[in-house]
């Protein structure tokens, strides 16, 4: 395995609010902590779960700068940055840069779904304009717009681009770009992270990684060292916490309540569109954290 300029334990944060709504700094610094105790190497932060959509560019570019701060040197600290205009991707990528980053993802353009030339030449213009490494995030369940195979094999020549989330789920054109290409593979849906690993993953980019930083790190340390037993044990032994958060009612919603039964944080506030979940879904999700054996030192 190639050092990595992301990291390769990775949580795609949440972003603390306080109960206004307004971000939670203390909030922010107490995850970071949390994270960084728990096993982490890398976050991501104004991703898909940290409500990226909600966040105006300042508070997105507080947030990079408020991560950074707390993380110092302990995090590789990635920022989203993507847009479905790419003139605006190329902006938020230099602030992000200016505010401390690490490294950018950036998202296929979503909503105005673009052919595969276009998306070529989207992604192209940000990596030319950025000074940082670049993790292409591949979600075709919310952007509507996949990186077809040839395209992240096209991509890959780019300097700059060298890495993917994969939330596509598709295990076999994950094989085929793993295959012709460098580029590091992160697992960006914690159900694919031990099929993804075992099968040449760098990492993990992970919702439950939020609790469960120390078991994705065992996971991946087995793969390592060849023991598919031990990270199988892993797997099988997340499989009620994955399933409370991420089967729930949506990631960014479960994983913030967590946080909060854990002590890390004080409140489980998100923006509309989402809401907080019912005493129900708290239910679901303490028997889950209780069932994968994960207590307030996960």
């Amino acid at each position: 395995m190639t050092t990595s300029p992301f990291g390769r334990v990775i949580t795609a944060m949440v972003t603390p609010m306080t109960p206004d709504g307004a971000l939670d700094t203390k909030g922010i610094a107490a995850l970071v902590e949390h994270l960084v105790e728990t096993g982490h190497d890398g976050v991501v932060v104004n991703g898909t779960t940290g409500e990226s959509p909600t966040l105006t560019a300042g508070e997105s570019i507080t947030t990079v700068r408020e991560v950074k701060a707390a993380a110092g040197d302990r995090l590789r600290v990635t920022a989203g940055v993507g847009s479905n205009n790419t003139a605006h991707a190329i902006q938020m990528a230099a602030e992000a840069t200016e505010a401390g980053a690490d490294g950018l993802l950036v998202v296929s353009p979503y909503y105005n779904k673009p052919t595969q030339p276009g998306l070529l030449a989207h992604t192209r213009a940000i990596a030319d304009a950025a000074v940082l490494p670049i993790m292409l995030y591949d979600i075709p369940g919310r952007t509507a717009t996949p990186f077809a195979t040839d395209t992240l094999i096209e991509l890959s020549q780019h300097p700059r681009i060298l890495a993917v989330k994969d939330a596509k789920g598709d295990l076999w054109a994950a094989s085929q770009v793993m295959a012709a290409t460098d580029l590091l593979w992160y697992s960006g849906a914690d159900e694919m992270n031990l099929a993804l690993l075992a099968q040449g993953a760098h990492g993990v980019v992970s919702v439950v990684g939020h609790v469960a930083g120390r078991h994705y790190r065992e996971m991946v340390d087995a793969v390592d060292a060849g023991d598919l037993t031990t990270a199988r044990a892993v797997h099988h032994r997340l499989i009620p916490v994955v399933n409370a958060l991420m089967g729930t009612s949506q990631g960014a919603i479960m994983a913030k309540a967590a946080l909060v039964e854990l002590g890390v944080i004080d409140n489980a506030t998100v923006r509309l569109p989402y809401v907080e979940g019912p005493e129900e879904h708290l239910g679901i999700l303490r028997a889950g954290l209780d069932a994968s054996g994960i207590g307030a030192t996960a």
